[in-house]
């Protein structure tokens, strides 16, 4: 079962004389959403587990989120609140991106196209991710070059059906697969992260024979050892490097 997407901040109630209950939800919400734990585009949890979460009536959450939506910080349409505020500012970016060798959004040099689809994955992304042979799942493939056509990168992942049953932004996915919309999936660790899974990669870098390009596998896997997903990347060499960043987090 997918795990919750409920803020996970403490609420605290503030004392009476600083302001209406309903502005100091609003005040909190909008906190939380700015600390990235419901990203840009994301439905929020429903009005009564937001009432839960921070421990007041359905109608105190109601009139917080008609607070957010007035200062265009929220939108509401068929599918639910989702959070409107800027990507910027949510925070940093995982430490991870997905996919592996994935540009970043704001390379106006690049162009990018990006699709999902249901279907039987690679052979061999079958075997890493223990699917039964023919057995369809969600593949995401990620294209990308520079406006001139150089550097070309090619990106094909296939998801695990644990990642499926446990992340519920990739399950989604499922029923929009082959719709012809370009999918976002650049949070997908960051999606993976917040259903509570740890998450371990190992990525393999060969070169193809008789081909200038380079392959990078990556391999995730969570705490328990399970796949989650295989991505295989193929740079071309000839025209740029590909380079690893990382973050380490400061001491506590």
């Amino acid at each position: 079962m997918a795990r919750s997407t409920t803020p996970t901040t403490p609420h605290v109630h503030p004392h009476p004389e600083e302001g209406p209950l309903y502005r100091r939800i609003a005040t909190q919400l909008l906190g939380e959403l700015r600390e990235g734990t419901i990203a840009p585009g994301e439905r929020l949890p429903a009005e009564r587990r937001l009432a839960g979460h921070f421990g007041v009536s359905r109608q105190t959450v109601r009139q917080a989120l008609e607070v957010l939506r007035s200062d265009g910080l929220v939108e509401t349409d068929r599918r639910g609140s989702h959070a409107a505020l800027p990507a910027g500012s949510l925070g940093t970016p995982s430490f991870l991106a997905f996919p592996v060798g994935a540009r970043p959004a704001d390379d106006a040099s690049a162009v990018a196209h990006t699709a999902v689809s249901w279907e039987t994955p690679p052979p061999e992304h079958a075997e890493a991710l223990g699917l039964a042979p023919h057995r369809p799942t969600l593949v995401h493939r990620y294209e990308s070059a520079r406006a001139d056509g150089r550097g070309l990168r090619t990106a094909v992942t296939s998801f695990s059906a644990v990642a499926l049953a446990e992340v519920e932004e990739l399950a989604r996915y499922r029923d929009r697969a082959d719709s012809g919309a370009s999918p976002e999936l650049r949070r997908a660790y960051d999606w993976m992260r917040r259903a509570g899974l740890t998450l371990h990669h190992r990525d393999c870098i060969t070169h193809l024979a008789d081909d200038p390009s380079m392959r990078v596998t990556r391999r995730v896997h969570d705490q328990y050892a399970r796949p989650l997903e295989i991505t295989d990347l193929v740079v071309d060499t000839r025209r740029e490097a590909l380079v690893y960043a990382f973050t380490l987090p400061a001491a506590g």
